[in-house]
């Protein structure tokens, strides 16, 4: 069994990651920094050494390479089972004054990543008529917010492109779920000035990504949305 994953070297993407390399899934994964990747896979190396394990630097936001990671996945594994779009950019803003290009960018990398990608390897699935695809959305996905800017537009884009996909890919047995996760512990939220345990683990994010794949063929979760047990943070 093979899964993908973008924005692997760190937060949900490394959790997710870890989780079913752990349960002895060979993996291939991508991040935009080149030692952070490679460490990451040379952790997950050491305590599964028996994996295959693809991990390349990919700027998801540059179609060309998106292209090339693609290519390396479908030469490397005989199938993919599980693709987990995760790779993302959060800069907050407003629209009316954030930088010039704010939004074309962060579409770029928290939409046409996740596009390019999942047309590259769904082929193969839809033959296979199995697989699944996992968008790594956000409550911002749900709802406006101050500050949300570009990243919620993009988000709202990606929980689109979710449900588009999730319609098209039924006839074919593909699983489509949006995971719209709330305000996560990662390196996104340095310099915040609350206690840790006011946001949730990404371990738990991947926990119910792992929860969700294990169901009956003929099940699908379709939307997911968690939030910490306080509620969103403003």
């Amino acid at each position: 069994m093979t899964i993908v994953v973008t924005g692997a070297s760190r937060g949900i993407g490394k959790a997710i990651a870890a989780r079913f390399i752990r349960e002895g899934w060979d993996a291939a994964l991508c991040g935009l920094n080149q030692t952070r990747i490679q460490d990451t896979a040379e952790e997950f190396r050491q305590g599964n050494p028996e994996i295959r394990l693809l991990a390349e630097a990919v700027d998801v936001g540059r179609r060309a390479e998106v292209a090339a990671f693609a290519q390396k996945i479908l030469d490397k594994f005989s199938a993919v089972d599980i693709l987990v779009n995760n790779a993302g950019v959060f800069v907050p803003g407003n629209i009316h004054d954030e930088e010039e290009g704010m939004l074309e960018s962060t579409m770029a990398v928290n939409l046409f990543g996740a596009y390019h990608l999942s047309r590259a390897l769904l082929p193969s699935m839809m033959a296979r008529r199995r697989g699944h695809v996992f968008n790594i959305c956000s409550t911002a996905s749900l709802q406006a917010y101050p500050q949300g800017g570009s990243y919620s537009i993009t988000k709202h884009a990606l929980l689109g492109f979710s449900r588009n996909l999730r319609e098209e890919m039924k006839p074919f047995g593909v699983r489509v779920t949006a995971v719209c996760p709330g305000p996560t512990w990662t390196d996104s939220w340095k310099g915040f000035d609350g206690p840790e345990d006011r946001m949730m683990p990404a371990e738990d994010v991947a926990q119910v990504i792992w929860q969700a794949c294990q169901l009956a063929p003929q099940t699908v979760v379709e939307d997911i949305v968690m939030r910490p047990q306080q509620g969103d943070i403003r």
